[in-house]
């Protein structure tokens, strides 16, 4: 039974879908007109870690997430680099990828992008108008948001408030300052297409409301982002979608934390705005992962060289003792009977793991219980015998952890082939035998250059990569 916070609700509910054994989810990707940041990763992994949850209750899921790739940065940055829209946003998709990939993500079972779904979003805002929701002036189009009569109830700010508030763009042409743009007409040196409005493009926020209908339906089970896209964007998702639709839009609303850079908000003006692929360069994907892990998504995370480097030395305690693990069933096994305790244990832990994912995926308790699993599985493999039934029932559950948490403990850039280490270690046993310790301790020294380290234990010689 799983338990998702709604921030329609603000409080946990007992996930129910709409269909049995079947969740509809959409997430709002990026705006493709640079390179993504270490805040973007936070979404991208939080959401990646429910789809994977879910796929292990056995729930056959939809998951999509888009490109916005018709955005007035988008504009900017296309004049800037003086490249046409099309190949700045092909650039920047391909290089979101390389990221996305590299930090154990599964790709989306739809990634639609803007300019795809023209056509349809055209159709949708004329449908807005047609029913009085929206108006036309001078090319442009605007939602009528007073019509929606409980527009705020996501973000849970009333009309009021929101008229006296800041965060309302003033443009004389409105019926209502609150009203937003569906439709823009176009301006010179711009990208455009045409619709019965007159040349424009999309606004921001329908762009999301007619994908996600698109792709999975009138009304989805789970509509996911980050915080700073409560309100204006998803509340104004709602707004057209509901009134487009005359059905609920989404049944579950999930919004991850905010990530501050040394305990300040990220911020470009700060100079503390991080691209995640130059972070990649000194930082392992997966240790990324697991410190965006380490904290509850809703909650918000500070990134700092000291989270970091404790995130990095958790990940080396957990992928050690999983290569400690391989190393014991790789070698003679001497005791028969399987170890009740320790499979009890394995068992006991995988239960737990279940019970803090199913409270609204709460993975900082659930890599706690990783970290038990670790002291486990060290004790075990320290012992002189062991048993193969015992080690098999450790790596399926360290296994488990990896399918849920999307942790990937096998090196993927390793300087030297396996096979190659192996090879040399061999040789250096044989050195040692024959009281060539020089020989011995270069092999050794050399492996070390390479980021090999060696343990030398009572069932043979262990290596790691630092």
């Amino acid at each position: 039974m799983i338990k998702i916070y709604n921030t329609l609700t603000q409080k946990k509910e007992i996930f129910k879908p709409i269909e049995d054994n079947k969740v509809k989810m959409y997430v709002c990707g990026p705006t493709v007109y640079n390179y993504i940041h270490i805040g973007n990763a936070r979404p991208i992994i939080s959401f990646d870690v429910v789809r994977r949850y879910f796929e292990y209750a056995g729930y056959d899921i939809k998951y999509v997430s888009n490109f916005t790739d018709v955005d007035d940065k988008i504009i900017k940055a296309s004049q800037e680099e003086k490249i046409p829209t099309k190949d700045l946003t092909d650039k920047y998709i391909k290089a979101f990828y390389e990221d996305y990939d590299a930090l154990g993500c599964k790709r989306a079972d739809s990634n639609p992008r803007v300019s795809d779904y023209i056509p349809e979003i055209i159709e949708f805002i004329k449908k807005l108008v047609d029913e009085d929701f929206a108006y036309e002036v001078n090319g442009d189009v605007y939602f009528r948001t007073r019509r929606k009569k409980d527009y705020g109830k996501l973000s849970k700010q009333s009309i009021e408030d929101l008229i006296s508030g800041a965060r309302v763009e003033a443009n004389d042409q409105k019926e209502d300052p609150l009203d937003f743009a569906l439709w823009k007409a176009a301006k010179a040196g711009e990208v455009f297409w045409p619709s019965p409005f007159g040349n424009g493009r999309p606004g921001w926020h329908i762009e999301c409301s007619v994908m996600a209908k698109e792709t999975l339906g009138t009304t989805i089970d789970i509509h996911a982002g980050g915080q700073d896209l409560t309100f204006p964007h998803h509340e104004n998702e709602i707004a057209q979608s509901e009134c487009h639709n005359h059905a609920q839009f989404s049944n579950y609303w999930m919004h991850n934390g905010f990530i501050n850079i040394d305990g300040t908000k990220m911020s470009k003006s700060l100079g503390n705005f991080t691209l995640l692929k130059d972070i990649r360069k000194s930082v392992e994907p997966m240790v990324i992962r697991l410190f965006m892990l380490s904290v509850h998504y809703r909650t918000p995370i500070n990134y700092s060289l000291e989270t970091i480097e404790l995130a990095k030395t958790n990940y080396n305690k957990i992928k050690t003792s999983y290569q400690n693990l391989l190393f014991r069933l790789a070698n003679s096994m001497t005791q028969q009977r399987l170890d009740d305790d320790v499979v009890n244990e394995a068992s006991d832990n995988i239960s737990y793991l279940e019970e803090q994912m199913n409270d609204d995926f709460n993975t900082a308790n659930a890599l706690s219980s990783w970290y038990d699993l670790v002291r486990i599985t060290n004790v075990y493999t320290e012992r002189d015998e062991v048993n193969k039934e015992t080690l098999e029932v450790l790596k399926a559950t360290f296994e488990t952890y990896v399918e849920i948490l999307g942790i990937s403990l096998v090196d993927d850039k390793a300087n030297m082939e396996d096979e190659k280490i192996d090879n040399l270690i061999s040789k250096r046993e044989e050195a040692r035998k024959n009281r060539d310790f020089a020989l011995a301790d270069k092999i050794r020294d050399d492996l070390k250059e390479q980021g090999i380290i060696l343990e030398d234990t009572k069932q043979g010689v262990r290596w790691k990569r630092i």
